[in-house]
């Protein structure tokens, strides 16, 4: 029985592994997948089989009862660990992966997040900073860090209190007092510092 279940399984993976082959003129490209939010599916059985969960965000308490035997990733680069919060072994996966495990077994996953921008996603998008300098002032259209849009606020909910710290903060970083004036934009659900106009003082 157990070798007809392996045989079983071989040639379903078999199976998808090669529609994904026949697929791949169709697929997006790697610079699109980068820049697109994070999104995979998780399967309980080989070769996207059985139940599933999506995956769009950081998830640190999955609670699954079942293994992981594949994944299906959309976009992005994730992180798959075998307890919550991140602990224990971890494995990172950027492409689809018809079978996790072994033929028999997949793989206890706990937690999943996205990870980096090192063939990824990367959270961040890059900022396009258009710069007027004056004496006493400078204005940012979108302030960024290495190249990359600064958050309005690291943790919890984007409030006004929360961006103009960020921004206070930012104009520091650059030589400056701090910021007289900033907004805030949404970008594909994230919220962005945005317009800000850092001052020497009186700010």
């Amino acid at each position: 029985m157990k070798s007809a279940y392996r045989l079983s399984v071989l040639a379903a993976v078999v199976a998808v592994s090669g529609a994904g082959l026949f697929a791949s003129s169709s697929a997006q490209p790697p610079e699109d997948k980068m820049l697109r939010p994070p999104e995979a599916t998780i399967y309980r059985d080989a070769a996207y089989k059985g139940p599933a969960v999506f995956i769009g965000e950081e998830k640190s308490n999955l609670g699954l009862a079942w293994p992981v035997n594949s994944i299906r990733v959309a976009s992005g680069r994730w992180e798959l660990c075998e307890k919550s919060r991140f602990r224990g072994q971890c494995r990172t996966v950027d492409r689809d992966t018809p079978m996790m495990g072994n033929i028999l077994r997949g793989i206890t996953v706990q937690s999943i997040r996205p990870v980096g921008s090192g063939g990824g996603w990367n959270p961040n998008p890059p900022a396009n900073d258009q710069v007027a300098r004056g004496n006493f002032a400078e204005f940012h259209t979108q302030p960024s860090q290495a190249n990359y849009r600064v958050l309005a606020c690291t943790r919890g909910s984007a409030t006004a209190n929360c961006a103009a710290q960020t921004a206070d903060t930012w104009c520091r970083s650059i030589g400056w007092n701090g910021s007289a004036r900033e907004h805030m934009e949404t970008v594909a659900g994230r919220v962005y510092l945005a317009d800000v106009l850092c001052v020497r003082s009186g700010y």
